[in-house]
């Protein structure tokens, strides 16, 4: 559910007004595999742009998120990113949930939509999980 109107992309804004209560969405780099037939949001412009974390922070100011499942290698691999985004994720009360990666790729099957960044650094994906505004 949107909390606000500030996305211009007509896809990602639809995607986030649909998202129900429990719903998954997934904000990847550019080389997260995307299941066949899955919806995909491409952002993506050109390497680094537009990059992971303005992308989350564009769709955390709009959408309800009641948890986040993020690969443990991230801390080991991306600890800039996930050092924000566990701050941006700590900043509307969500404690991010570990997983191998391997995991994590397996529980993006169930994705209502796939949000694209152009992110070219490992491992800087997040799967939110909608909450509701209320």
């Amino acid at each position: 559910m949107r909390r606000d109107g500030k996305i211009l992309h007509p896809a990602l804004a639809r995607v986030i007004s649909e998202a129900g209560h429990t719903d998954l969405v997934v904000v990847t780099d550019a080389g997260l595999p995307i299941p066949p037939g899955a919806e995909r949001i491409d952002l993506a412009l050109r390497p680094g742009l537009p990059a992971f974390l303005d992308v989350m922070d564009a769709v955390l100011e709009e959408m309800s998120v009641e948890g986040a499942t993020v690969a443990e290698e991230t801390a080991a691999e991306n600890p800039e990113v996930f050092a924000a985004l566990r701050e941006r994720l700590a900043a509307i009360g969500v404690e991010p949930v570990l997983v191998p990666h391997v995991q994590f790729k397996e529980r993006t099957h169930g994705a209502r939509a796939f949000v694209r960044s152009g992110e070219f650094t490992p491992f800087a994906n997040v799967i939110l999980h909608a909450g509701v505004p209320y």
